[in-house]
């Protein structure tokens, strides 16, 4: 009993700071797609979701360095400041970047208790507890390469950082929010997963130990790929993009 009360604060608590509907907050599956039919509207509107993103987070860095800079030169605040709220800037953009999305980016459990899954599949709560360790090496990497970069947040490593965020933000929208199995096989592949190799490449290359800490959501995000291909491969193999649905209740 006590083992199984542990467990029940441990997933409220991880669904909490991941921001994970638990199960009675989950809204039923409102559309299905029931043809073949290219969804252009679709396309424009994740190609435009994300863009305004990504913008909006570089216009954040923008902000954040300013302010950072006017901490750095007012002797008033303790040396140590600036890098703690640095540190919970990571933090916010690694755990809610989403918050800057126009896309619908609820995160549920939904889609994946619903599809057909292989038998290797991590169990629902696995996911929340890793993103959250992946969070702080992120947090940790990112502060380890703004202090290597003088304090700045407008250079080319955080903003891949911001890129690879915005495209995971994305594809949680194609798979979790609106059940795309097909559409959501090239856009992991392509987006979290290939971003997350260019960041970790240039973190490397900026501070190599940042590189070093951050590989681990290669690892996992390689292991996530690989589930959403077997997922769809299990759940009829639609096309590998998205496709027009249509309403199934009010």
């Amino acid at each position: 009993m006590n083992q199984s009360n542990n467990t029940g604060i441990l997933e409220k608590f991880v669904n909490t700071v991941m921001g994970v509907k638990p199960a009675k907050e989950q809204r039923p599956n409102a559309s299905v797609a029931t043809t073949q039919e290219l969804d252009i509207n679709a396309i424009l509107v994740y190609k435009l979701g994300t863009i305004l993103q990504i913008g909006v987070m570089i216009l954040v860095l923008v902000g954040m360095e300013k302010l950072i800079m006017l901490i750095d030169h007012n002797s008033s605040f303790p040396s140590w400041s600036s890098t703690v709220l640095t540190a919970l800037f990571f933090a916010v953009l690694s755990i809610r970047s989403r918050i800057f999305s126009l896309l619908d980016n609820t995160r549920s459990r939904t889609t994946y208790d619903q599809v057909i899954r292989p038998r290797w599949s991590p169990p629902p709560l696995a996911f929340p507890i890793v993103w959250m360790i992946i969070a702080v090496l992120r947090v940790i990497s990112s502060v380890l390469v703004w202090q290597e970069m003088n304090h700045q947040f407008l250079v080319l490593p955080l903003i891949l950082f911001v890129v690879h965020l915005a495209l995971g933000d994305t594809w949680n929208t194609i798979f979790t929010v609106e059940r795309r199995l097909g559409a959501a096989v090239p856009v992991v592949i392509l987006g979290p997963w290939l971003s997350a190799l260019v960041v970790t490449g240039i973190y490397w290359q900026t501070v190599p130990l940042a590189g070093i800490i951050l590989s681990f959501s290669c690892v996992w995000l390689t292991v996530a790929a690989a589930l959403v291909f077997r997922i769809w491969q299990l759940n009829g193999s639609e096309p590998f993009y998205p496709l027009k649905l249509t309403p199934v209740e009010k």
